[in-house]
C-alpha cells in the first residue's frame, strides 16, 4: 500500500478543523484508510541517517497514511482532503469541466511514427492560470512521484512531464531520434548534454539510474520538442531545464507518454483533477489536441463520467445489511460516487467520476458501500452453509514427519526461502547455471538474490551462527525448494525437501544413515530395490569423494546423503566435519 505523508497543520487547515491524533486515526479507519505513523522530518532523517544528519531538520508533525493501491485520487493532500470532506458531508463532490479552446488557439501535441517501437502513446492537458504556493508545489511534485511508483510501474508504463507553458511555444512534437541527435540541458544541470552523455551522467544517480534501462538499449530515444526546437523532456528519464516549473508558473503543460494508453489517460486525469482546484476557474482543465501518425486526432484529457446501475438488494446481500435504497445511495455519495434511486426504487444509478478509475465492476461499488456503512457496524451472523476444511495432504504429512525427526534427537530450524547465488553455487562447489535457480529480478540485498534450490546452505549458516553451542549439533528442516520448470504456467515448481545435518568432531555418517533408516521405517518403506528404498554410491560436488550415496525410493532418485566436502565447510566458516541427508519427500505423500 502506498504511504502518503502530509503535514498535520496543513491537513487540519484544509479540513477546516483540528483533530486529536486518536480522532484522526478513527476518521481514517472509517474512510477505509490507516494512520500508519505520526512522525516528523527530523525523526525520519534521524532513523535513516543518524542524529547528526537530522540537525536542522523540521520538527513539523507528519501523518503517514496508508492508502489502498488502487485509490490514485488519495495519493496527495488535495485528493485526501476532498475525499474526507465529501465523506463527512461538508462539501459536495466538484464537477470537473474540460475547456476546449477556440480553433487555432489551443495547444497541439503531434506524435510521429518513430515513437511506435519505443513509447507509442502520449496524452496532454493544460492547467491554465494556476496559483502555486510552496506547499502546493511540493504536493504537485510528490503526486507525480507517487504515481510513477504506483500505476506507472516505475515509469515503465507511463512517464509524466510537467512544463511551464509560458517558456515554450506549441505545437509540440513527440518523436524519437538517435541518442547522438538529441542535445539539451537536463533539469537542474548547468550545461547541455547529448542523450548518450545524459545516460552516463545519471548512471550513478540514486533516483534516475533505476529508469535508464527502459530506453538505453533502444536505437532511438523518445523526445518532445516545441515549435522552436526547445526540448521539453526525454521521457521517461528527465525533463529539460528550460521548461521547469516554479512557484511563479501560471500555466502548466502536462504530458504523459508511455506504453499503455489506458494508464496514461488515468494518470493525466488524476493530476488535473487534483490540482485544477488551484486554477483561476476552479476544477476546469484546458484540453490539448493530440495528433496521431495516421492523421487522426483526439482531445485530452477525457475527464469521462459514466453511470452504473446496481440493485439495492445486491448491495445489501453482498454486504450483509438491510438498508433502504435511498440510504445506500447516500452512503455511496459519501464515497465520491454521486448516486440516486431510479424507477420504483429497484435500482441505484451511480455516477463514476474521472477520479475513480478503481471502479471497474459492481463489486467495487459494493465495497465502497460497505466502507461507508462501517465494517464494525455489520452484524455478525453464522454462515448459512457449512464447509469443512481439510489440511493439504503434503502439509499434514510434513507435520507428522517433523514430530518423528524431533523424537530422533534433531532440532528443527526454519531458514529463509531466498538466498544468495553464492550460497547455492560457489559455496557448494557448483555452477549457478546447473542449479536451475529462479532469480529475483530486483533483489534488495545480496543475501536474497535467488530462491533456494537446496536446504543445505540454510542449515550450514544456522550452524555457523551457533558454533558456540555444545557439540554435537543435530538440525533438520522440512521446507520447499524452488527450481525452474518450463512445463508449468509460472515457469517454476516447488518441491518439499527434508534436510538433516550432523555436526561434530567426527563426521557421523552412521548417524545420518540411521536417520534415513528411521524415516523410511516410519513411512513403512522396506529396504529393498523392488518396492522399497536403497542407497547406491554416487558423487556430488558438495560431498567428500567416496563418501556420498544416492537415495532411491519408489523407483526414483529422491536425494543424497554423505559427508560434506571440506571446501564447503570452510566456505561456510565452519571448522568441523559434518554429514548431511537431503531428500524429496513428495513421492511418499
Amino acid at each position: 500500500m502506498p504511504t502518503v505523508s502530509v503535514k498535520r497543520e496543513l491537513l487540519f487547515q484544509a479540513l477546516g478543523r483540528s483533530y486529536t491524533d486518536e480522532e484522526f486515526d478513527e476518521l481514517c479507519f472509517e474512510f477505509g484508510l490507516e494512520l500508519d505513523e505520526i512522525t516528523s522530518e527530523k525523526d525520519i532523517i534521524s532513523k535513516e541517517k543518524g542524529e547528526e544528519k537530522a540537525k536542522g531538520a523540521s520538527d513539523v508533525v507528519l501523518y503517514k497514511i496508508d492508502v489502498p493501491a488502487n485509490r490514485y485520487d488519495l495519493l496527495c493532500l488535495e485528493g485526501l482532503v476532498r475525499g474526507l470532506q465529501v465523506f463527512k458531508e461538508r462539501i459536495n463532490l466538484p464537477r470537473f469541466e474540460k475547456i476546449i479552446p477556440a480553433e487555432g488557439e489551443g495547444q497541439r501535441l503531434i506524435i510521429t511514427e518513430q515513437t511506435a517501437q519505443i513509447r507509442p502513446h502520449a496524452v496532454a492537458a493544460v492547467l491554465r492560470n494556476i496559483t502555486f504556493t510552496k506547499d502546493r508545489y511540493d504536493s504537485f511534485i510528490d503526486l507525480q512521484e507517487k504515481l510513477h511508483q504506483n500505476i506507472c510501474r516505475k515509469r515503465a508504463l507511463v512517464a509524466i512531464g510537467t512544463h511551464d507553458l509560458d517558456t515554450i511555444t506549441g505545437p509540440f512534437t513527440y518523436t524519437a531520434k538517435a541518442p547522438s541527435e538529441i542535445k539539451f540541458k537536463p533539469l537542474s544541470q548547468s550545461q547541455e548534454y547529448t542523450a548518450s552523455q545524459i545516460m552516463d551522467l545519471y548512471r550513478t544517480d540514486s533516483h534516475l539510474r533505476h529508469y535508464l534501462h527502459l530506453i538505453e538499449n533502444k536505437p532511438r530515444y523518445p523526445v518532445i520538442y516545441d515549435s522552436n526546437g526547445v526540448v521539453l523532456s526525454m521521457p521517461p528519464i528527465i525533463n529539460g531545464d528550460h521548461t521547469k516549473i516554479t512557484l511563479n508558473t501560471r500555466n502548466v503543460f502536462i504530458e504523459c507518454t508511455g506504453t499503455d494508453i489506458t494508464k496514461a489517460k488515468i494518470v493525466l486525469d488524476i493530476i488535473v483533477t487534483m490540482f485544477s482546484e488551484y486554477c483561476e476557474k476552479p476544477f476546469t482543465v484546458e484540453a490539448v489536441e493530440v495528433v496521431y501518425p495516421n492523421g487522426k486526432t483526439h482531445i485530452y484529457p477525457e475527464l469521462a463520467y459514466r453511470t452504473e446501475k446496481v440493485k439495492p438488494e445486491y448491495i445489501n446481500k453482498k454486504v450483509g445489511i438491510s438498508e433502504t435504497p435511498s440510504s445506500l445511495a447516500k452512503l455511496l455519495t459519501r464515497m465520491c460516487l454521486k448516486s440516486h434511486v431510479t424507477g420504483n426504487g429497484n435500482h441505484i444509478e451511480i455516477e463514476i467520476p474521472p477520479t475513480r478509475a478503481d471502479i471497474i465492476h459492481a463489486c467495487d461499488i459494493v465495497e465502497d458501500a460497505a466502507i461507508a456503512y462501517g465494517y464494525n457496524n455489520i452484524q455478525m451472523v453464522i454462515p448459512k452453509t457449512y464447509t469443512i476444511a481439510n489440511q493439504l495432504p503434503l502439509n499434514k504429512f510434513t507435520e507428522l514427519l517433523r514430530v518423528d525427526l524431533a523424537a530422533a534427537g534433531f532440532t528443527e530450524a526454519l531458514t529463509f526461502a531466498l538466498c544468495s547465488q553464492e550460497d547455492i553455487a560457489d559455496k557448494l562447489r557448483t555452477d549457478i547455471s546447473a542449479t536451475k535457480a529462479v532469480r529475483i529480478a530486483n533483489p534488495k540485498t545480496a543475501e536474497f538474490q535467488v530462491a533456494r534450490t537446496t536446504l543445505l546452505p540454510g542449515l550450514l549458516k544456522t550452524i555457523a551462527a551457533n558454533r558456540k553451542m555444545p557439540l554435537p549439533l543435530k538440525l533438520f528442516e522440512i521446507s520447499d525448494v524452488v527450481v525452474k520448470d518450463p512445463n508449468t504456467d509460472v515457469g517454476a515448481r516447488n518441491y518439499r525437501h527434508l534436510c538433516a545435518i550432523y555436526y561434530n568432531k567426527s563426521p557421523g555418517f552412521e548417524i545420518i544413515h540411521g536417520l534415513l533408516d528411521r524415516v523410511m521405517q516410519v513411512l513403512e518403506v522396506p529396504p529393498n530395490e523392488e518396492n522399497g528404498y536403497t542407497i547406491k554410491a554416487a558423487e556430488g560436488t558438495a560431498f567428500f569423494p567416496g563418501r556420498c550415496a544416492e537415495v532411491f525410493a519408489k523407483g526414483q532418485s529422491i536425494g543424497k546423503l554423505g559427508v560434506v566436502h571440506p571446501d564447503v565447510i570452510t566456505k561456510f566458516e565452519l571448522t568441523m566435519p559434518c554429514s548431511v541427508l537431503e531428500i524429496n519427500i513428495e513421492p511418499f505423500v
